[in-house]
């Protein structure tokens, strides 16, 4: 590809943090000119991504910034096919959410502050992208983490949001510290920290390292909400919609999914083996504690989790290709699924409990139809987006003879058309169950236009137009991935998801209509709904904190008093030197000159000796 690509990389990474600078410092007072400067940056950057996506070859551009010795650390794009689907997706779905958030914030006095969080998510998660070397991509990591804490904690003078954006934060920086320690290690191995010079280095190799992998897939199990650094994505839910919708969809979450794709062959089997396993039991596990959720947005946030496992188990499977494939499908009906329910919260006056809703089919018909058409395509039914890239690595699993990875991801499958079968009934069949839902209202068109464009058109058609608009040379290898993906009606993928739709899908929507008001599960099976809702991880991290952590750190200060405050600052620090000064005050500061001109005299003849005797 021609070098003067590079100037559009920079417009792309540029343009949103000269948005969120104007927004910050002269348009904070000025909430809908921010709003819609943000929004017109987004569709710009979408508009030059999907130019690149057009496009053949790679972009590659870098500047030195310091070098010691023969290291040399520098900034740079590194643009191949899987960044360029990275950089079009997250760009394309950011600025329908830019949009959707102009009608969603109309009323939020701090709409100004809002925007310009966006715009700086935007450059954070764009760095990552186009990051040619692991420093430079791990300073947008931290800048991604610092503005997603801003965004989730937009409401901060709510506990619950302030909480939220804290633990996201730190749970955050726990996987960072694995990633940074393995970005040391690369450059003590490899003496080098770009991706080309590392898979060179890589190649020539005959093994990997374990703990290069390992330590690296810390930032993966943190940004992607992994287990077991799972927990604060769904706490993340305290922040407004559209944020819920910007993480969870194609951004922040996907950014570690595609940092193992760039890493992929610095990850050992055992690594790679690691990952399969934890997230197909993610996926399922994610999956069922759903069906325990009565808030719409954190059901939707156990629904991400489960994807995010499923795209883990493709790396793990050896096939980062899948795995990318998957996450753009994901981004495009998981963010609807996160803008409908924005759109249902913001019909039914901020109501969020499913429980209060029912009915809404009629009054928010719209709505319904794009929410409806994700969930479908969530459940990947056959020839819609989710099934092109879902199905694709349950038959990974299934021909790469890996019969525990297939299990779980065929209980996923299932666990999936439960969850979505319920929402679907809880929020829109029936009658309405709360006077918000009795008088809820369509959405204004800033809303529903992003429902139809993602909903009606990319939920629904995303593997199609992929397979029609994007060249497939331009995506290798994903490109031939989505070829292959066509499965036949007898391939067991396929029959694990028609069996899902008829069990699950069809089962949930008749058993979660024979009460009303109340969710069926914690009706009939308080124990098991019992199971599904406990938070034990949570629990495990508290028991930690307070009977592990809580006591070192005591034991700890107690040595701080005991030997730095008592013996080094108060005795050695502080005795010693007040002995000695008292000591040499008695000696020379008696208040006679002649003893002081005698010191002076005595000084100047030491300092000229010295002197002269160098």
């Amino acid at each position: 590809m021609p070098s003067d690509y590079s100037c559009l990389v920079h417009w792309i990474l540029f343009l949103p943090l000269g948005a969120a600078a104007l927004s910050a410092l002269l348009l904070r007072k000025q909430g809908t000119l921010a709003a819609w400067l943000s929004t017109a940056t987004a569709f710009a950057i979408a508009a030059i991504s999907f130019n690149l996506l057009r496009h053949e070859g790679n972009v590659t551009w870098h500047v030195e910034l310091a070098k010691f010795g023969d290291l040399s650390l520098g900034f740079g794009y590194l643009i191949d096919a899987n960044a360029r689907l990275m950089l079009f997706v997250v760009s394309f779905v950011a600025a329908w959410i830019h949009l959707f958030s102009v009608g969603y914030m109309k009323d939020d006095s701090a709409r100004g502050r809002f925007f310009a969080g966006l715009s700086i998510f935007m450059f954070s998660i764009l760095g990552i992208v186009v990051a040619d070397n692991l420093l430079m991509t791990f300073i947008f990591w931290e800048l991604v983490g610092f503005s997603s804490y801003m965004l989730i904690a937009h409401y901060f003078d709510k506990d619950f949001a302030a909480a939220a954006s804290k633990k996201a934060f730190i749970t955050n920086r726990i996987g960072d510290l694995g990633f940074i320690l393995g970005i040391a290690m690369c450059l003590s191995l490899y003496g080098t920290v770009d991706f080309a010079a590392l898979k060179d280095h890589a190649a020539a190799a005959k093994t990997i390292p374990v703990a290069v992998g390992a330590l690296l897939m810390c930032g993966f199990l943190g940004k992607s909400a992994q287990f077991p650094l799972h927990v604060w994505l769904t706490d993340a839910m305290a922040g407004p919609t559209p944020v819920s919708a910007l993480i969870h969809a194609a951004t922040m979450v996907a950014a570690g999914v595609y940092f193992m794709a760039r890493v992929s062959f610095l990850l050992a089997p055992d690594v790679l083996h690691f990952i399969a396993i934890s997230g197909a039991g993610m996926a399922a596990l994610a999956g069922l504690c759903a069906l325990a959720q009565t808030d719409i947005k954190k059901s939707l946030a156990y629904s991400t989790l489960a994807h995010l496992g499923i795209m883990g188990c493709a790396i793990g499977l050896g096939h980062p290709e899948l795995a990318l494939m998957h996450m753009a499908m994901h981004a495009f009906f998981k963010a609807t699924l996160f803008l409908g329910a924005g759109s249902v919260i913001h019909g039914c006056h901020h109501e969020q409990d499913m429980l209060k809703m029912g009915g809404l089919l009629k009054k928010m018909p719209l709505t319904a139809a794009t929410f409806i058409a994700a969930t479908l395509s969530n459940c990947a039914v056959p020839f819609l987006a989710g099934w092109y890239s879902k199905d694709a690595i349950i038959e990974a699993a299934f021909h790469g003879e890996h019969i525990a990875i297939f299990a779980f991801l065929s209980l996923a499958a299932l666990a999936t058309c439960l969850y979505s079968g319920r929402m679907i009934r809880l929020v829109f069949l029936g009658e309405a169950n709360s006077e918000e839902a009795k008088h809820a209202h369509e959405s204004p068109w800033l809303m529903t236009l992003p429902l139809i464009v993602l909903g009606l058109v990319y939920s629904v058609a995303g593997g199609f137009l992929a397979h029609s608009i994007i060249p497939a040379s331009s995506l290798q290898p994903i490109g031939e991935a989505l070829k292959e993906a066509s499965f036949h009606l007898t391939a067991p993928s396929t029959i694990v998801g028609l069996l899902s739709l008829l069990i699950g899908f069809g089962g949930a929507l008749k058993f979660y209509g024979a009460v009303r008001g109340a969710d069926a599960l914690q009706v009939l099976s308080p124990r098991t709904y019992h199971l599904l809702e406990h938070r034990w991880m949570d629990g495990l991290y508290r028991w930690y904190i307070d009977s592990v952590q809580r006591r070192i750190a005591e034991f700890v200060a107690f040595l701080d008093l005991l030997f730095i405050n008592g013996v080094a600052v108060r005795w050695i620090g502080g005795g010693v030197p007040a002995v000695l000064g008292y000591l040499t005050g008695r000696t020379f500061h008696r208040g006679q000159v002649r003893a002081y001109a005698f010191w002076i005299v005595l000084g100047t003849l030491f300092l000229a000796w010295f002197l002269i005797a160098r």
